[in-house]
C-alpha cells in the first residue's frame, strides 16, 4: 500500500486542508477548466485554476508530480499557441485534440491525484459524515480511495517482474507484453475490489450503529481562503450568465 494513503500521518506534511475543501477545489477546477465555464468572460480564470494543482502539489511536497505536470501542461499550452496556427488539415486536428486533452483534462486529473494522495480514508469518511452524506455513497467512495493506490502498486510490481524476465516493447514481444502485464493486472483489479469491499464492511461501514472516528477535521484559515476563491469563481460565472457582468 502506498505510504500515507491509509495512515493519519500522511496529513502531517505540507499544507493542511480539510477534505471538504479539497473536494470543492476538485469540483471548481473540473467545472471551469474542463467545462470551460466563464472562459469567454474571464480568460484569466482557466490559467489561474490550472496553476492551482501545481501550487498544492508543491505545498504538499510532491515535487516530482508537480514538475511533470508543469512540463506537460506548459508544452501543451505552448503547442496550442505556436504550432496549431501554423498547421492545417489532419496534423492540425490531431495536435488540437492532444493539446486540448492535456490542457483541459489534465488539471482536473492532477487535482484528483492530489486529493486521493493527501487524504486518508478515515478523514474522508469523517468529512462525508459531517456533510450527512448517505453511506450508500460513502462506502463506494472510501473503497475507491484505497483502490487506485493499490492497483498502482500492483501494476508497478508486475512491471518490475516483467522487466526481470526481459519482456518489453522491443524484440517483437509486444503480444507477450500485453498478455503478461494486462491479464495479471485485470485479475488483480477484480480481486482487489472484492477484498477492499469486504474490508470496508468488516470495519463497520454500513452497520446500523454510527461508526466512531478519531480523525480531527475542521476548517482553518487556509480552508476559508480557498473556499472564498471557489465561491467567488462560481459567483462570477453566475453573474456573467445573468448578464450582470
Amino acid at each position: 500500500m502506498v505510504s500515507g494513503i491509509l495512515q493519519t500521518a500522511g496529513q502531517k506534511r505540507g499544507l493542511l486542508l480539510d477534505p471538504r475543501t479539497k473536494l470543492l477545489l476538485l469540483i471548481t477546477v473540473s467545472t471551469f477548466v474542463l467545462g470551460g465555464t466563464g472562459s469567454h468572460k474571464f480568460p484569466f480564470l482557466v490559467p489561474c485554476l490550472s496553476a492551482l494543482p501545481l501550487v498544492l502539489l508543491l505545498a504538499s511536497g510532491k515535487f516530482r508530480t508537480a514538475i511533470l505536470y508543469l512540463a506537460v501542461f506548459t508544452g501543451a499550452y505552448l503547442a496550442s499557441l505556436l504550432l496549431i496556427p501554423r498547421l492545417s488539415g489532419f496534423p492540425q486536428f490531431f495536435l488540437l485534440g492532444c493539446t486540448g486533452i492535456f490542457s483541459r483534462v489534465m488539471p482536473g486529473v492532477v487535482m484528483g491525484i492530489y486529493v486521493v494522495s493527501t487524504t486518508t480514508v478515515s478523514e474522508f469518511i469523517a468529512s462525508m459524515q459531517r456533510l450527512h452524506v448517505s453511506e450508500k455513497i460513502i462506502i463506494p467512495m472510501s473503497v475507491m480511495f484505497r483502490f487506485f493506490p493499490t492497483v498502482g502498486e500492483e501494476f508497478g510490481a508486475i512491471n518490475a517482474a516483467m522487466r526481470m524476465r526481459g519482456i518489453s516493447l522491443g524484440g517483437g514481444r509486444l503480444g507477450k507484453m500485453l498478455e503478461y502485464r494486462l491479464v495479471p493486472l485485470m485479475a488483480c483489479t477484480a480481486k482487489i475490489g472484492e477484498e477492499l469491499s469486504a474490508s470496508a464492511l468488516t470495519r463497520g461501514l454500513g452497520g446500523e450503529v454510527r461508526r466512531t472516528n478519531i480523525c480531527r477535521i475542521g476548517f482553518q484559515v487556509q480552508d476559508i481562503i480557498f473556499i472564498a476563491l471557489c465561491t467567488a469563481a462560481f459567483a462570477a460565472a453566475v453573474l456573467a450568465y445573468m448578464g450582470v457582468l
